[in-house]
């Protein structure tokens, strides 16, 4: 709970006290004058056999019995609609509310998704982050580049078990140079692990967010290295799998 909601509950529940605490002392005042009134009409000027006093006493307790019943009957009454309430998450049907209240829960539904629809950004771009709306919106260049370096390394250990550990800040380059000889140049005899390499030193040591561009061909590089890599471990297992079946087909002989 906010600090204003608290404040605004705090001084409802004083203000309610105040209400109760006042009426409760005119009642009370006005009860105990009418008492003394009742005492000195009397033509004995006493409590005893005083029938107005008598009157006036059972007036104010019926009056303050029925109000004691009618308080504690709307107190249980929202007590028992409030436990019909279900605690689990369901959508609600014209059957479970009154027609008017379904009408206002859908206009007010119906106005909640149009602010929302209409506050989203259009038309816009923040440095560093896909325009929304296209191919890459809503991805962070920088960061997503970054995580990718993990992923890769991971397959690398799977397809080479003694491949060196990563360290921070290391060009990647020189981080999988084991892996070189298994990708595949281009016309520029550059291979995906060059361009994932200047890639990730853009996003490392660049004063600026990458472009689109660039994080399009880098992400290319990855989605490239990942390939290579699926492809190499598939083969091993199937290399491994045929080597099983050899030697159990050489142990049955």
């Amino acid at each position: 709970m906010s600090r204003s909601s608290w404040g605004r509950s705090t001084l409802s529940g004083i203000t309610y006290i105040v209400i109760v605490l006042t009426l409760t002392f005119f009642i009370g005042l006005s009860c105990a004058a009418l008492l003394s009134q009742a005492v000195r009409t009397a033509p004995n000027k006493n409590w005893t056999r005083n029938f107005n006093a008598v009157v006036i006493g059972a007036a104010y307790a019926i009056v303050f019995a029925v109000s004691l019943a009618f308080c504690l009957n709307r107190r249980i009454i929202v007590h028992r609609k409030l436990q019909r309430i279900s605690k689990v998450y369901h959508t609600l049907g014209k059957a479970d509310v009154p027609k008017p209240v379904y009408r206002y829960i859908n206009q007010e539904y119906a106005r909640a998704c149009l602010v929302a629809y209409e506050s989203q950004p259009k038309g816009g771009s923040q440095e560093g982050w896909g325009k929304p709306g296209s191919q890459v919106g809503e991805v962070c260049f920088r960061t997503t580049l970054l995580h990718t370096i993990r992923e890769i390394d991971e397959l690398a250990h799977e397809v080479i078990p003694r491949h060196p550990t990563l360290r921070p800040h290391s060009r990647m380059l020189h981080h999988f140079r084991f892996i070189l000889p298994l990708l595949p140049r281009d016309e520029d005899d550059l291979t995906p692990l060059h361009y994932y390499d200047s890639a990730i030193q853009l996003v490392r040591h660049a004063s600026r967010e990458p472009s689109e561009a660039e994080f399009i061909l880098g992400f290319a590089a990855v989605n490239e290295l990942k390939k290579v890599l699926n492809e190499c471990r598939l083969e091993m297992m199937e290399g491994s799998l045929e080597n099983l079946v050899d030697l159990r087909s050489i142990g049955t002989k």
